[in-house]
């Protein structure tokens, strides 16, 4: 096993859009960085890349033996991948609810728990959860996803202070809507129903218009650099103008006022 001087970075979720802006993001900071992908993929500009699932306990345990043969080393882990689930509640299975969370949470929980024990023994650590500003705000059409992002800020916030007396932080990032292909290659409903089938165009339409004019990924990029090297790393960070908007929002609005805001901007009758 070599052992390098060199701050070592994991990034799930790296093949494209925020976690390919993150690894990138933290080789200009001096990180090496792996990233990771369900599916080979070539490295490019100083990040290796390297074949990971997040719901399979030795592929996790594969990826962590590989890291740490190459560098002795990991001080900081970017849990970024996830999938996305857009429509009604009650249109989506059990089976694929758990397919969400397997990859969203439990996703996060394996690679978490295989650096630890590695963060522990090196006496310091980072560990930096891709959240949503869905996980302060829960919105229509997103009632699991939700579900799942809220589930991360609590774990989070939680293992923060499980770990801090070993100099390990956990900090969690919320963006809003991001410029990706994240809203395309979500999980589909496998029960549709037509009571449905208006809101939901609307709400596609929606996202249509917004897209467009979303941040890039570079901008949450940016906010996990701060996150990794905060000398006071803060529990929570917004990414982006709008999630700060709505987080403000949400903390200090009248709660009818707040409620009424988010139907109309969702073009759901007031």
């Amino acid at each position: 096993m070599k052992t390098s001087s060199q701050r070592t970075a994991i990034v799930t979720g790296a093949s494209s859009g925020i976690g390919q802006a993150t690894a990138q993001a933290l080789v200009r900071a001096g990180y090496r960085v792996f990233g990771t992908s369900r599916k080979a993929g070539a490295s490019a500009t100083q990040v290796s890349m390297l074949t990971c699932d997040v719901t399979d306990d030795e592929s996790v345990s594969a990826l962590v033996r590989t890291v740490l043969e190459q560098t002795g080393r990991i001080d900081l882990l970017v849990n970024n991948a996830g999938i996305g689930m857009l429509g009604g509640a009650e249109e989506f299975s059990i089976p694929q609810v758990k397919a969400l969370f397997d990859v969203n949470l439990f996703g996060v929980i394996r690679m978490t728990n295989a650096v630890l024990p590695l963060m522990r023994q090196g006496g310091q650590g980072r560990i930096i959860n891709i959240g949503s500003i869905l996980g302060v705000v829960p919105a229509p059409y997103s009632a699991h996803y939700s579900a799942v992002k809220h589930a991360l800020e609590g774990y989070s916030e939680s293992l923060d202070h499980e770990v801090r007396a070993f100099a390990i932080r956990v900090s969690v990032i919320e963006p809003a809507f991001v410029r990706t292909v994240f809203d395309q290659n979500g999980i589909e409903p496998d029960s549709p129903l037509t009571e449905y089938d208006q809101p939901r165009s609307g709400f596609r339409a929606l996202l249509g218009e917004v897209m467009p004019k979303a941040d890039l990924p570079d901008v949450v990029a940016a906010v996990v650099v701060k996150a990794a090297t905060d000398a006071r790393p803060q529990h929570r960070y917004t990414a982006g103008k709008a999630a700060r908007q709505i987080s403000l929002l949400r903390r200090f609005a009248p709660a009818g006022f707040f409620d009424t805001a988010l139907r109309k901007q969702f073009r759901l009758p007031v």
